[in-house]
């Protein structure tokens, strides 16, 4: 049995999430147009006959200016370790910058396995990709390389077939049936984020943090109570909208995939409350969830 451990890696926004929620066929990490959607190194598991590969969805890369990036980094960094297979996704429809850089000087994955992915290459132009790739096969000369559009799944097939051959013989890690390590509490904390990454825009989404206050799990239906953690009063005011409607969207639009994660009814109570700077704070990120712990 073909069977081991491979982390995504690369910038915000480069489709991660996109492609390991297209391999798993299963929505284990939330996606949206916003970069740093990622918060977290969650896992998605491919089961097919004879392989499971342990995917290690990782946070995009960059370089932070709160304390959270820092731990979302670290995040990224830890998986990049110990892993059977690196894959380094690229979005090809942008040239090699600063943000690139920065991964390849802080990135250590020159020892391990790698496959560079060149993801959105439906966007890209031809001359442009080929000068992208002349510049990463000067520094990843033993990569393998592999074009991708993790959207509507061109060549994520040969994606999994060139992993596979890099995997070693080994056992299965997890059971057949589990799709992901995350527990229903995280998966709704995630759920509930997306929304609101979703429906607001500018600085205000990256400012906010989910909490799960309490859920009464015999209750029919189920209750979840749960708070939206933001810095400012502004952007609690944002965030509950005018008359409350943009709140009651988003525990509208939470509800529905809530449901459908959980197959029962749910009532959802979302109230907001201020944390100044909570980003920099080693407290709030360890009872966010965002603390990288070694």
């Amino acid at each position: 049995m073909k069977s081991g451990f491979v982390a995504i890696l690369g910038r915000p926004n480069v489709g991660k999430s996109t492609i390991i929620n297209r391999i798993v066929k299963h929505h284990v990490s939330i996606v949206t147009e916003k970069s740093q959607t990622t918060r977290n190194n969650i896992i998605g598991i491919y089961n097919a006959k004879d392989t499971q590969i342990v995917f290690l969805d990782t946070p995009g890369i960059h370089k932070p200016k709160q304390q959270l990036g820092k731990e979302m980094n670290n995040m990224a960094y830890s998986a990049a370790h110990d892993v059977d297979v690196a894959l380094l996704v690229v979005d090809a429809s942008k040239p090699f910058g600063l943000g690139d850089q920065f991964i390849v000087d802080h990135l250590d994955i020159h020892k391990t396995p790698l496959i560079v992915v060149f993801n959105k290459i439906d966007l890209a132009r031809l001359d442009e990709t080929e000068e992208l790739k002349a510049t990463y096969r000067e520094i990843f000369p033993k990569a393998n390389f592999i074009d991708t559009v993790g959207l509507d799944g061109f060549n994520i097939d040969e994606l999994i077939k060139r992993i596979v051959n890099l995997l070693p013989e080994g056992p299965a890690y997890y059971p057949v049936e589990m799709i992901t390590d995350k527990d229903e509490i995280f998966q709704i904390k995630e759920i509930i984020r997306e929304k609101i990454l979703k429906q607001l825009r500018e600085e205000v989404p990256h400012s906010i943090a989910i909490f799960i206050d309490h859920i009464e799990w015999e209750h029919k239906p189920l209750q979840i109570f749960a708070s939206i953690i933001v810095e400012k009063e502004s952007q609690k005011a944002i965030v509950i909208g005018a008359g409350g409607r943009m709140i009651k969207e988003i525990g509208s639009r939470a509800r529905v995939d809530i449901e459908r994660l959980l197959n029962k009814h749910i009532f959802l109570e979302l109230q907001v409350k201020v944390v100044p700077d909570w980003r920099n704070e080693p407290k709030a990120l360890k009872t966010y969830g965002y603390k990288y712990e070694k």
